[in-house]
């Protein structure tokens, strides 16, 4: 640990006793209905997960139980909460929305939000059946030059990540996250409504010590945050400067605001009080968006795609325009014809790193203009259909055998959103993936009532242009559950700039090479290859000291190893996962090993 983490440590070791010694973490009771609120938890429990919070990990966090189980890719407090709403008696889903509603809270809005984007995977035991919920993006409907959007993004570079370009309300999408609570919860929740916002609400109103990580962030986007006056006054202090490690946080707009979607429902943003505010922010800032583009917003509820894989499994994931799922079966098909399912593991052979990095880069597929994909990849089929068969993984991998590869490795030289799965005492199981699909709060940093408005238009021009006005926007997410014999298995769900990458081994390390959830994470692992923007060339990205380089260097590809702290900014991916025995019950959940998550269960 360096000097400036340890001190951090300590400053907010005392601000959580402060909490307690003050009397603001005591039992407290709602009338009617389960407190999942941190005040009424075990004594001790509230100190012992916001200390969490302070601690990256170097390997998954493990937890086994019988009765429920709850895994994130960060924020160890979140799944605390989460498990208490299982131990209330909740659901799955009453689990995993608890659990994302308070990630959102401890983050302060910065790479999730709650007029963001989720989607979900949900496995029903009384019918074994798996449903999918799509609570993604709508283009706006009045947004008719979609390529004019302004703005820009180059991960390369700090000054870059910060993002280019006038800021603009147009660079807004219509989010359906709480949509996506309320849908999830209508169909398949067992509290009240009501109970899943409680942890939320107590650490907004309580107020939270500021982490390492936080501060960091507040003076990243300190200019951007101070641009608007709603902005300034919920993020920045009273003189304008950014809160500083160990300095407590409190966000009581976004309390009063979580209270008032707790009692009346997702309406109150869809076209309700908030609504009309963030319309009204919207476009003084040039947006197009209406109250319309709000009232007409609803999820999709659809039959999940599925596939075989390797091991005898059976992945279940979200259909299209959820792209990220068909782009996780087109991976694992071409894995299985290419025979690296079969063959020695990438970290000890420079031949199956090479292919196994070759099939990841065809995640680039979903996200580049089809033209370039067509000129790449001439004659071969590229609709959602056809991506998801074994002939179109056939075809792929002839194409790469040749040579081809969608964006080209350079040569060897000398030389953020979160996840959550939760799995409950009935053997259901609930996966989602939720983000704000911006850097950081986003360049134009719009905060209306507590809650933050990313710009993910501001770098998805094209895709908003192909997709339509008014329209899903497809999303890159993968999340599902695996099978095996007709019975659940494991849940799953990834995030991060490499959550392409990081499924496609995790899953690979479960199916192919019969690892356990808690192995698949802590095997090492590649990152999105780096890309120069000028040759548009990639560099293999790895976490320092984990791979051989002797077996890197093999391969003929740049390659570059990043340190922990480089990590996220460097393009690695976020897998978590709870399996469960389906002879014994025996949960056994498995977490992010490079944050502050953790896996829960009893």
């Amino acid at each position: 640990m360096d000097m400036n983490r340890r001190s951090a440590t300590f400053l907010l070791a005392g601000s959580i006793a402060a909490l307690a010694a003050s009397g603001s973490v005591s039992a407290t009771s709602v009338a009617g209905r389960p407190n999942l609120s941190p005040a009424a938890w075990p004594p001790g429990e509230y100190k012992k997960f916001m200390r969490a919070q302070l601690h990256d990990r170097t390997a998954a966090g493990s937890a086994m139980g019988t009765e429920g189980a709850v895994t994130v890719s960060y924020n160890a407090l979140a799944a605390r909460a989460g498990l208490e709403a299982l131990k209330q008696g909740g659901s799955a889903v009453d689990a995993a929305m608890t659990t994302a509603l308070t990630q959102i809270a401890l983050t302060a809005g910065a790479p999730v939000s709650y007029f963001g984007i989720q989607s979900l995977v949900y496995y029903e035991a009384k019918t074994g059946k798996v449903y999918t919920m799509n609570a993604e993006w709508n283009t706006v409907a009045n947004e008719r030059d979609a390529r004019s959007i302004p703005g820009g993004i180059d991960l390369s570079s700090e000054e870059g990540r910060r993002g280019s370009g006038a800021t603009s309300g147009r660079t807004a999408m219509v989010g359906g996250f709480l949509k996506g609570v309320e849908a999830a919860h209508r169909r398949f929740g067992k509290l009240p409504f009501a109970s899943l916002f409680d942890p939320a609400i107590f650490i907004a109103e309580d107020g939270m010590p500021v982490s390492a990580e936080l501060a960091g962030q507040f003076q990243f986007r300190k200019n951007d945050l101070a641009r608007l006056p709603e902005t300034r006054a919920t993020f920045l202090k009273p003189d304008g400067s950014p809160y500083l490690v160990g300095e407590i946080f409190k966000q009581p707009a976004l309390a009063r605001t979580l209270r008032n979607v707790a009692e009346a429902g997702a309406d109150y943003v869809y076209g309700g009080p908030w609504g009309r505010k963030l319309i009204e922010a919207i476009r003084a800032n040039g947006g197009n968006m209406t109250l319309d583009d709000l009232r007409a917003y609803d999820v999709i509820w659809a039959d999940p795609i599925s596939a075989p894989l390797a091991g005898g499994y059976t992945v279940f994931t979200n259909p299209w325009p959820n792209a990220g799922g068909t782009a996780l079966i087109e991976a694992q098909n071409v894995a299985m014809v290419s025979g690296l399912s079969e063959g020695p593991h990438w970290t000890t052979d420079a031949d199956a790193l090479r292919t196994a990095l070759n099939i990841c880069t065809l995640g680039y597929i979903s996200e580049l203009p089809a033209a370039a994909v067509a000129a790449a990849l001439p004659g071969i089929d590229m609709s959602p259909e056809a991506r998801v068969t074994m002939k179109h993984a056939e075809e792929l991998w002839a194409r790469i055998k040749a040579g081809t590869q969608l964006v080209p490795f350079a040569k060897a030289t000398v030389r953020h959103s979160d996840d959550v799965v939760a799995i409950d005492k009935d053997g259901n199981i609930a996966a989602i993936t939720h983000s704000i699909n911006s850097l950081i709060w986003g360049k134009t940093a719009i905060t209306i009532d507590g809650i933050t408005i990313g710009d993910p238009g501001s770098f998805q021009q094209e895709a908003i242009a192909a997709t339509g006005p008014g329209k899903r926007l497809p999303a890159i997410t993968e999340t599902g559950i695996l099978m095996k014999g007709g019975r659940p298995i494991i849940g799953f769900a990834s995030m991060g700039a490499g959550l392409h990458h990081r499924t496609f081994q995790c899953l690979q390390n479960v199916t192919a090479y019969g690892m356990s959830v808690e192995q698949a994470i802590n095997t090492a692992d590649f990152f999105v290859p780096g890309l120069d923007m000028k040759t548009m060339e990639q560099t293999i990205h790895v976490p320092r000291g984990r791979f051989d380089p002797t077996i890197l260097d093999a391969t003929g590809y740049a390659w570059k190893e990043l340190p922990m702290s480089e990590a996220r900014p460097g393009g690695e991916g976020k897998w978590v996962a709870i399996s469960r025995n389906p002879d014994t019950g025996l949960l056994h959940a498995a977490s992010h090993n490079r944050s502050n998550s953790d896996a829960v269960a009893y």
